[in-house]
């Protein structure tokens, strides 16, 4: 083995695992790191990675591909994993993943390092990625590795080890808890989070949040956000103080429509994020069932994502066919499947893909929301292509006449019909039906006693 890319972070971990990996293998190490929004300063780190070891480091600005071709899709799916997981490190793995397997291309790699534990679901993540897209290179996991583990049994002996090799490391104390952040959203477990009964809303604990403020602290007047859709994606927004707000964040537009602000997916999400967490909203504790067969208690903050994912369907509501959004919504639970086991590039998820986008073709115009300490409640939705009709939802009398009420008793007759056949079936079956069946066995058994 004559090169390894190493996933580096600058943190304790991963620089470890780098000089570790060199000493082991006796070959270049050069390191890589994913930018996908999760806000962490990158100034340095390059310098860092070298006087670690590395032959040099790659840092990759991914941010607006993560928006557009993993966040924007899996939300047009509705995906959400076991009804509450927005799936916000899942979905993040593939997009590193690729972005590392280009850097092996290009460097010419023999292999690829991970620091994602043996417990975890991020090395599966990783791995399927990997063997879909690069199916010819290595994947060196050490923490699946005894000799690894064995020297480092805990942080006391990574600190000590990187003492003695001079990594330049600040080993400060460790929060009682790990977290993982992205654009989409940041991930809170272990640690204190592992007994199920810990409360993670008190006031002692708000400050492990980053992302939102607690729902009591949000402001006492809920703030009003339009969403702009075309094609099942939110192209714009228009909120109070919204130039001022993507100033400050150094977001820029692509212009104007309608009074709304057109942004690409990155500052959509940006700007989404920022509305959220001042409100907020998106705040979830759960335990799911992690694909590698253990129960695992986290809890998210997805701002932005929960808005663009309440937004989304509210769009859908008026403008999607019902036999359609059945059929997708009839899907969920496979896609989020897919996308948290870690096989998004698999040719399953992309032919659901397929699906999702055929359905999304309708799913443009506008919809209001309003957010309030914590909550995110539909304040209105329209459409140049609803499907939504007045006239015939009406309670009203209908002026166009399109919808005769008397229609409505040969449509329940002939749904009816099965039912009546069963129920008729059921009265015949055997002679007297399941109820009385019961009562006639019981006095049979009284007999056979006496």
């Amino acid at each position: 083995m004559k090169k390894i890319v190493v996933a580096y972070s600058g943190g304790l971990d991963t620089s470890v695992l780098l000089q570790w990996l060199k000493q082991k293998y006796q070959c270049e190490i050069i390191a890589y790191c994913a930018d996908v929004g999760q806000e962490e300063e990158l100034d340095g780190l390059e310098k860092k990675a070298t006087s670690t070891g590395a032959s040099k480091c790659y840092i990759g600005d991914l941010r607006e591909e993560f928006a557009r071709d993993y966040i924007f899709p899996m939300f047009q799916a509705a995906a959400i994993y076991e009804g509450q997981y927005f799936l916000g490190t899942s979905i993040a793995r593939p997009c590193i993943a690729k972005g590392m397997l280009d850097i092996v291309a290009r460097e010419k790699a023999d292999a690829v390092a991970h620091g994602a534990t043996g417990k975890g679901n991020d090395q599966v993540r990783f791995e399927l990625s990997a063997a879909t897209l690069a199916p010819q290179v290595k994947v060196l996991a050490p923490w699946r590795m005894d000799d690894f583990r064995a020297e480092f049994p805990g942080r006391a002996e990574m600190i000590a080890f990187a003492e003695k090799h001079q990594i330049p490391v600040t080993a400060s104390a460790k929060k009682p808890y790990s977290m993982d952040r992205n654009l989409l959203h940041i991930s809170f477990e272990a640690g204190m989070l592992e007994d199920t009964w810990f409360d993670g809303t008190t006031p002692d604990v708000r400050g492990m949040y980053v992302m939102s403020v607690a729902p009591e602290d949000a402001p006492d007047k809920p703030e009003y956000v339009q969403l702009l859709f075309e094609k099942g994606n939110c192209i714009g927004l228009m909120a109070h103080g919204l130039g001022k707000l993507l100033d400050k964040m150094k977001v820029k537009s692509n212009g104007d429509r309608d009074g709304y602000t057109l942004l690409t997916p990155y500052g959509v999400m940006k700007a989404l994020n920022a509305l959220g967490g001042r409100n907020g909203c998106g705040r979830v504790d759960m335990v799911e069932n992690r694909f590698v067969g253990m129960k695992s208690r986290g809890i998210y903050e997805t701002p932005g994502g929960s808005i663009l994912y309440t937004a989304h369907r509210q769009m859908e509501s008026i403008t999607m066919d019902r036999e359609v959004m059945h059929l997708r919504d009839s899907l969920i639970p496979k896609y989020a499947q897919l996308v948290y086991n870690g096989f998004w590039f698999a040719p399953e998820r992309e032919a659901l893909q397929a699906l999702v986008t055929e359905s999304q073709k309708s799913v443009s115009g506008e919809v209001r929301l309003k957010l309030y300490k914590g909550n995110i409640m539909a304040a209105g939705r329209k459409s140049p292509l609803s499907l939504y009709d007045e006239a015939i939802a009406t309670m009203e009398k209908d002026p166009t006449q399109s919808y005769n009420q008397n229609d409505a008793t040969g449509f329940i007759a002939l749904n009816a019909l099965r039912l009546k056949a069963t129920a008729r079936r059921d009265l015949a079956g055997e002679g007297k039906p399941k109820g009385k069946e019961k009562k006639q066995d019981k006095k049979k058994d009284k007999k056979s006693k006496k």
